[in-house]
């Protein structure tokens, strides 16, 4: 196989995820003025980012700083997930498995503990790709370059060889600045054309 390869993001990405509004009516139901769950749990949102904390510990978190019972706090935790894992980008989803045995797969994800077995479950990204990166699982977040390089290594491959796809143009940039190619993830139809290009061409390929 070709070490051609192309890494996409996840949400944004393989996945829509729009602002559900969930944070907003846990603050309005619990009487909470407007960003205090944010401010009480950024530090425990960011552990989860880079796996230095559990789930179950973020459970026990949620109570604590929010005053929740455990039903409360598995309804609030639900409501974090139907945002976090959006509905599937099925046209994107679907033009990926058709790359398979074309081209190398991966995917990097600044994600949360527990990310990997819901997606799993939910998306099947893991038959979809050669290799998911979770930051949660690395200690690492985009846009850090050691995390293009952790993604690269999980796949033998060059970054001058890979497109990667991201919907964060802060991203895009440091996936530049380490040697790939890379596409800003704005709309599926100038996605698939950039993809098509970085692999007719079988070598990098402007933007």
């Amino acid at each position: 196989m070709s070490e051609t390869c192309v890494i996409f993001d996840v949400g944004g990405v393989l996945e829509f995820t729009p602002e559900t509004g969930w944070v907003e009516r846990w603050e309005e139901r619990l009487a909470l003025p407007h960003g205090t769950v944010g401010e009480r749990m950024r530090d425990v949102w960011a552990a989860g980012g880079v796996g230095t904390i559990g789930e179950h510990d973020v459970h026990a978190e949620v109570a604590s700083r929010l005053g929740l019972d455990a039903p409360r706090v598995e309804a609030f935790m639900a409501d974090l997930w139907a945002e976090y894992l959006g509905t599937p980008n099925n046209e994107l989803i679907d033009h990926v498995r058709g790359l398979r045995g074309r081209c190398r797969l991966g995917i990097l994800s600044n994600s949360f503990v527990g990310a990997r077995e819901r997606e799993t479950a939910l998306y099947g990204f893991d038959e979809l790709v050669e290799r998911i990166v979770y930051s949660h699982e690395i200690g690492i977040e985009k846009p850090d370059p050691l995390a293009f390089e952790a993604v690269c290594a999980a796949l033998g491959v060059r970054p001058e060889s890979c497109l990667f796809v991201d919907d964060v143009a802060v991203n895009v940039e440091a996936a530049r600045a380490v040697g790939m190619q890379a596409h800003l993830f704005e709309d599926n139809a100038r996605t698939l054309t950039r993809i098509a290009a970085h692999l007719d061409a079988g070598r990098p390929v402007s933007s």
